[in-house]
């Protein structure tokens, strides 16, 4: 800030001046002074990083080919060697030279985390000796497995790697391996990334393996907290849905009434104009008397909770037992909510049929009705999102109780394992986490949507259309330059 003057080096390709040019262009629109160094990290570490890092993060390009083995022969950043020169004197891939200058980077009690490829973490010849070199150091810490198109411009998968130079003798000869590739959420059809609930989730596995149960009961107490937060907020975004329901029904009682006493009107018209009049109002004393009941549990629940969270193991088990037959009623009153909506938004269809008639138009006003319907949809959503995110804080504290439920970490198949440095040789040193964790036992989904899985297809169809029409564009623009 003010008149401080601020250094950037930035480190450029020789076959990438135009990125330097705008690093440079950069510079001098924030009013930095910048030192622009070309330079490439694979041969030069300009900064003299070797041996000072408290702290590592990275993201490297994967698998890149053809590094000149001569140039970086004798790096101390490599204490454990090249993973492999070919005939042409060139490292066939630079995965691990990446992995090895990480690990020299860090002072004796430095920690790092980087990803890379999933290639890497099973890799034969020259990188598993590195590898096995790496492992034998005992610093190894975490090793994680992330499922393809967490990307944006690429679809591979990957996988998260921890060192840790200071970690306590007890877990020297031990890594934690987490197969993270089934916890996700699709943010559109080529895009998937964590929610900061899951992120939070994976975290807590590794404060388990670290011996920290404060945070792992903290992180617990406080999606019950939010359980609470958010139940209490449920009422409100329901009061609304109700109001315009019932302004709904009385016009649509008038309809049907004012239709009944028209003898000229087609009556099978009128049939089925009475029929969706009277299912809307048999689901409508249906959800009244769910509701209420809802409504008394949440409150009852919140006031027994909220104010006095619990913190310990088995008072937290109970709070999130004492709220799973809610969580049931939560999900059938989505159910019950979005099927009013539906009964409600086909009623104006079927006036809209009997509108010609100067008795129907006088007693039913249809844009006004229109309007309403829109209104309610709008309502609907605001409460069922409400009514969901109630549940699915409760739902992340089952995943967490169900998985570990003694706070204590503890091999989970599919998700989590810790091996020792034996399992890891005898495993032909692969720190590829799927190797150790096995398969988890298939389950059934209480919590599948069905209208968001519609959503998702929505939108991967609105993805599809969307480079479909680029296509055509772009079709036509070389069929235009052929003609040419």
């Amino acid at each position: 800030g003010g008149d401080t003057a601020k250094k950037v080096v930035f480190y450029g390709q020789e076959k990438n001046r135009d990125t330097i040019r705008i690093a440079q262009m950069n510079l001098a629109v924030h009013g930095l002074e910048g030192k622009i160094v070309d330079a490439i990290t694979y041969y030069q570490d300009e900064h003299n990083l070797a041996g000072k890092c408290d702290f590592v993060m990275a993201n490297p390009p994967f698998n890149v080919d053809l590094v000149d083995a001569e140039r970086i022969k004798g790096d101390p950043r490599l204490p454990f060697g090249l993973p492999g020169v070919n005939k042409q004197k060139k490292v066939g891939n630079g995965n691990y030279l990446w992995i090895s200058y990480f690990w020299s980077y860090l002072n004796e009690k430095g920690r790092a985390g980087f990803v890379m490829s999933s290639q890497a973490s099973s890799a034969g010849h020259g990188e598993k000796e590195v590898r096995q070199k790496i492992v034998e150091t005992g610093d190894v810490d975490v090793m994680i497995s992330i499922r393809s198109n967490f990307f944006y411009t690429r679809t591979v998968p990957c996988e998260l790697w921890h060192f840790d130079r200071a970690k306590p003798p007890e877990r020297r000869d031990k890594v934690l391996m987490l197969d993270a590739r089934n916890v996700y959420r699709k943010v559109t059809r080529k895009i998937y990334d964590f929610s900061p609930e899951q992120m939070h989730n994976l975290a807590a596995i590794v404060w388990l393996y670290r011996g920290q149960k404060k945070r792992f009961l903290g992180l617990v107490k406080d999606c019950l907290g939010r359980v609470c937060a958010e139940s209490a907020a449920v009422p409100g975004t329901l009061a609304p849905f109700e109001t315009t329901l019932a302004d709904l029904r009385g016009r649509f009682d008038a309809l049907a009434k004012a239709a009944a006493k028209q003898a000229d009107l087609d009556a099978g018209k009128k049939q089925a104009l009475g029929d969706a009049v009277s299912e809307l109002r048999e689901a409508v004393t249906l959800y009244e008397a769910d509701a209420k009941k809802l409504l008394a549990s949440l409150a009852a629940f919140g006031q027994k909770y909220a104010k006095a969270l619990p913190d310990k193991n088995d008072a937290q088990h109970a709070a999130r037992k004492a709220f799973d037959a809610i969580a049931e009623a939560v999900r059938g009153l989505v159910k019950q909510v979005d099927l009013l909506y539906k009964l409600a938004a086909r009623v104006p269809d079927l006036g809209a049929e009997l509108a010609a008639d100067d008795a129907i138009s006088a007693a039913y006003d249809r844009r006004a009705t229109g309007r309403l319907v829109k209104q309610l949809d709008e309502e609907r959503k605001a409460a069922v999102e409400q009514l969901k995110h109630a549940a699915y804080f409760h739902r992340q504290v089952a995943w967490l109780q169900e998985r570990f439920p003694k706070a204590e970490l503890e091999a989970v198949p599919g998700l989590v394992k810790l091996v020792d440095r034996k399992e890891i040789e005898a495993a032909d040193w692969s720190l590829t986490p799927g190797r150790y964790v096995g398969v988890a036992p298939p389950e059934e989904d209480e919590d599948f949507d069905f209208e968001q899985a519609l959503r998702d297809i929505h939108t991967e169809l609105a993805d599809l259309n969307k480079e479909a029409a680029e296509l055509a564009v772009r079709i036509q623009e070389n069929f235009e330059e052929l003609g040419a």
